[in-house]
């Protein structure tokens, strides 16, 4: 069994941060929009180097979207930076009439998403954001694990044309991923070889779903663990190759089980090759407030949900 460890955490809205600081210094066509939250997502770097090509649109996250679905038409790449609750339920419909449905390249950047959003409570922890954006025809989703991953996507999206929802987090968390590694969109990670379960994770869940697969082992069970960064284009080869040799699976996310990761999963394996699955993920319920760490813990967002429902999903074999 391959043992990932870390030497740090830091969080992935820096890999964010960073990756635009980057993407200011080698493309001229890359600007920024933010909603009056650009400390908040760590833009100040590139807003420093590049201050003609920020813009702060202030609390007015309709307009802000509008603004970069225009700047596309001039030839510029802009990234769209707020709060996730905000860049989506907030904007629903300039998001699909303006970008979607028109096709622009815009890059909605989405901070502090999910439950680890933390103190600030349920009217800011969205948990519905990958299900409302990979409705929308065309839309990319993507939501990676940590700082190098966060970064490596950030610069990626850059090159992609077409609109882009990439979606980040507010605490620090373990950097695990090589520094160096390639981002495809699309294209799923295999982190772990196993032959019993198959643990599908992405975001903040995927260092869980490694934590999980150690105890596991010291069961006498071999889980396979699949980081899925992008969840829309979805890497169903990956999927099914993987369950066709363990015959269950286990999804987690940050994130409600109604719309999320585990259902784009479910929909693959019933209309290819169903197995057993089951869901981590929010229980169709909104957050409340408390540390990031209390609220994966009391919502069973864990390394230890992770061993339960793999144990339940093998025992459905």
């Amino acid at each position: 069994m391959k043992e990932y460890t870390y030497t740090e955490k830091k969080d992935t809205r820096s890999g964010f941060g960073d990756g635009l600081a980057e993407l200011g210094r080698t493309n001229p066509n890359v600007v920024a929009l933010c909603a009056d939250l650009s400390p908040s997502l760590k833009m100040g770097e590139f807003i420093k180097e590049n201050p003609e090509r920020f813009f702060q649109v202030g609390i007015a996250e309709a307009n802000m979207m509008g603004m970069a679905a225009g700047m596309t038409i001039g030839g510029k790449i802009p990234f769209a930076g707020t709060f996730a609750n905000f860049a989506t339920g907030r904007v629903y419909d300039q998001i699909r009439q303006s970008i979607a449905y028109s096709g622009k390249n815009v890059k909605i950047c989405a901070s502090h998403a999910g439950l680890t959003l933390g103190e600030d409570g349920a009217t800011h922890q969205i948990l519905e954001d990958i299900g409302l954006m990979k409705m929308l025809p065309g839309m990319v989703v993507i939501n990676p694990c940590d700082y190098n991953q966060t970064k490596a996507a950030t610069i990626a999206i850059a090159d992609y044309n077409g609109p882009v929802y990439l979606r980040f987090g507010r605490p620090s968390v373990p950097i695990f991923t090589p520094a160096d590694q390639k981002f495809e969109i699309g294209k799923a990670i295999q982190l772990q070889e196993g032959t019993d379960v198959t643990i599908i994770a992405t975001g903040h869940l995927v260092w869980e779903a490694l934590e999980a697969a150690k105890t596991l082992n010291e069961k006498g069970i071999s889980a396979e663990v699949i980081n899925i960064h992008t969840i829309k284009p979805l890497d169903e080869e990956a999927i099914i190759n993987s369950v066709k040799k363990t015959g269950c699976v286990v999804t987690a996310e940050e994130h409600n089980i109604l719309g999320g990761l585990g259902e784009s999963v479910a929909r693959t394996l019933a209309t290819n090759f169903p197995v057993p699955q089951e869901f981590i993920g929010t229980k169709d319920t909104f957050g409340e407030s408390g540390t990031p760490a209390q609220l994966m813990d009391k919502y069973e967002l864990n390394a230890e949900a992770i061993v339960k429902a793999s144990e339940k999903v093998i025992s459905r074999k």
